[in-house]
């Protein structure tokens, strides 16, 4: 099929209908180098590792299970359970990828994939390389463990990214009879499961193949595995019992099974606390506050808001990663967020975005926007190596390399960037929000357009009725001074809201040259909004001052007692032994310093430098041994900071971000 051929003629007044009319173009010096990374080496990259054509990286055997699933080679299954995930997530990359810059090889390469997909589907419409190699005869029986709907979830999600991205429809078809399957097995009805996944994610995907085709169906399923999740009797328990209470991961009878691991401890509606598995807990999140928005339900909206404000005022760390241990991948209790042995998984950053993307379409509050970008210049941005070919799964707030390799309490954390993972969730989900970021800049509510993040940016819209382009110029993350340049139509009132950031102080604010007072800008849930009568030319310029500061941890977070933390803008910043020498502990900052700041555009492509004067304990100076009654000397020294996204690339050495 030629790009744009429409084989779904029947559902394209309905697309239209659903989809928004914006259209977001990015044009940025700081993202379009990392999209153009993405688009360049990353994709390409994993393209190679899912065959299993990666020099000294961990094979993937993804595309392998595929092929031997379709009957082109002999061989078994390799691989975890849910490894064809990892193929549907590289599609969907592709699909933005696509959406942004056509690529007739990337396309090509992408079609012989989907076409390697459909050949391993079933008859009656399933699909999963495990279940159809290793256990053909057990499917959807271990739904706690085993990722079946997960993965579904996951092709879902490419489809309908490659069919906006080219209008072809071959991977929309094999999903949508993979859900024709799915409807048979699941569902209220006499006789059907009334179950769920272990791994939520088809929950979030029904929404968006709902938002395609129009078709009920797809969100009253989507309903359906929200509202069955934690109700009595808990069906992962059951399922678990009429498995002997063997699971999957040991092929082993165990004595007990926590669903709170999986969300499914209670029904999601009365939830107020994050718990269990970091990234399921946020798909989760992310498909209640969906539901909630398409079908008014407000008891879905406020377990989000119940659970949002515990987990990134309570369980998040500073660089916008979430999930404590390691044990399990999970959250642990409130104030819990040690640094060295912190997890932090990237795709649960990623997945933290996404649901702040849906509390934003819920509601304009602009502390669901700062959340976002904390954790996508941060823990997401800072996961991925310079090159694009390396990759954090975990990413700590503090490393000592000896005692990640030394410690077993401390091998999950590394201190370099890995080349592939056997488990390779994150990049791939890296590489497939980077390439959809436009979706993420702004929302609309009403005749309102509400900027959420300062990206460079061209946008096609209606407000009020009008026609609108709007050109966003900015230099985020180093310099603070954003231009809108408004082109409606014709002239027309309607709302423009700036978002403020909650590190930003003394904003100002300007319409044509001309300060906006009080009257002129209304502060509403943290946006200034603009409303006024818009004419072509008129230009808006924000001035947000980015200054390096010191932030402060919550009283109840012991691991940051005593400790602070070093801000500019949107970028947590950190030390590494490179600029200040081992070990890192200690350096302690002097209270009453200043910090100086300074462009140096030959670290890493470019980034601000932060210093100030601090102290090292004198180490030469040290006579007492192990333990002493001496005090230590200390010796004043510069310490230097660079922003935490970088940390690691100038080799193996300490990192910290909380210092004494």
């Amino acid at each position: 099929m030629k790009r744009g051929e429409n084989t779904l003629s029947k559902f394209a007044d309905i697309q239209q209908a659903a989809e928004t009319s914006r259209q977001v173009d990015i044009q940025d010096e700081f993202w379009g180098r990392y999209i153009r990374l993405v688009q360049d080496t990353v994709i390409p990259y994993q393209y190679e590792a899912l065959h299993d054509r990666v020099a000294g990286a961990e094979p993937s055997h993804a595309i392998a299970n595929f092929e031997i699933a379709a009957g082109r080679r002999e061989g078994e299954f390799n691989g975890w359970v849910f490894q064809d995930s990892d193929v549907a997530k590289w599609l969907e990359a592709v699909g933005y990828s696509l959406s942004i810059k056509r690529d007739p090889e990337l396309e090509r390469q992408a079609d012989e994939m989907i076409e390697l997909v459909g050949e391993a589907q079933h008859e009656d419409g399933y699909l999963n390389t495990y279940f159809t190699l290793k256990e053909p005869g057990k499917r959807w029986t271990n739904l706690l463990d085993c990722h079946e709907l997960y993965c579904a979830g996951h092709f879902i999600e490419a489809a309908v990214a490659y069919y906006e991205a080219t209008g072809k429809d071959k991977l929309l078809v094999i999903v949508r009879r993979f859900v024709d399957h799915i409807e048979t097995v699941f569902g209220p009805e006499e006789g059907k499961l009334k179950g769920y996944d272990g791994h939520q994610e088809i929950e979030l995907a029904l929404v968006k193949l709902y938002r395609l085709t129009g078709e009920e169906k797809y969100l009253k399923l989507s309903s359906f595995f929200i509202d069955q999740r934690g109700q009595e009797p808990n069906f992962l328990h059951q399922e678990w019992e009429q498995r002997g209470r063997v699971t999957h991961w040991t092929g082993t009878a165990t004595s007990s099974v926590d669903v709170s691991y999986n969300q499914a401890h209670i029904p999601v509606r009365e939830q107020s606390v994050a718990l269990g598995h970091s990234v399921r807990a946020v798909y989760m999140y992310t498909a209640m506050a969906d539901l909630a928005r398409l079908t008014g339900d407000e008891a879905l909206r406020e377990a989000c808001v119940r659970l949002w404000n515990n987990m990134t005022e309570k369980q998040m760390y500073i660089t916008g990663g979430i999930g404590s241990t390691h044990h399990g991948e999970a959250f642990t209790f409130d104030y819990d967020l040690p640094n060295d042995t912190v997890y932090a998984e990237t795709c649960a950053s990623i997945g933290l975005i996404f649901f702040a993307k849906r509390m934003l379409e819920l509601t304009p509050d602009a502390r669901y926007a700062d959340v976002m970008e904390r954790a996508l210049y941060n823990n997401v941005l800072g996961s991925m190596a310079q090159d694009g070919k390396h990759y954090f799964y975990v990413n700590p707030l503090e490393v000592w390399p000896q005692a990640c390799s030394c410690n077993p309490g401390k091998h999950h954390v590394k201190a370099e960037r890995q080349g592939w993972f056997g488990c390779a969730c994150c990049p791939p989900n890296v590489a497939r929000l980077l390439t959809s970021l436009n979706q993420y800049i702004y929302t609309e509510h009403g005749d309102t357009l509400y900027t959420n993040l300062y990206i460079g940016s061209e946008l096609k819209t209606t407000l009020g009725g009008t026609e609108v382009a709007i050109r966003q110029q900015s230099r985020f993350p180093w310099d603070g001074t954003v231009t809108l340049k408004v082109d409606p139509a014709e002239a027309g009132e309607f709302g423009m809201a700036l978002r403020i950031p909650s590190w930003s102080e003394n904003v100002e604010i300007r319409v044509n040259g001309e300060a906006l007072g009080d009257a002129a800008a209304s502060l509403q849930q943290g946006y200034a909004v603009i409303r006024r009568e818009w004419k072509a030319g008129d230009v808006i310029e924000l001035k947000l001052p980015m200054e390096a500061h010191r932030v402060y941890a919550h009283p109840n977070l012991r691991a940051d007692a005593g400790k602070t933390a070093i801000q500019r803008g949107p970028l947590v910043y950190c030390l590494e032994a490179v600029d200040n020498s081992e070990p890192l502990s200690s350096i302690s900052l002097s209270e009453a310093a200043a910090f100086t700041e300074s462009y140096d555009e030959l670290l890493l492509g470019g980034a601000v430098v932060v210093e100030s004067d601090g102290f090292r304990v004198a180490q030469a100076a040290w006579t007492g041994g192990l333990y002493s009654r001496e005090k230590a000397t200390l010796e004043a020294v510069k310490v230097t900071a660079v922003p935490y996204y970088l940390w690691g690339n100038r080799g193996s050495g300490e990192m910290k971000v909380w210092i004494p």
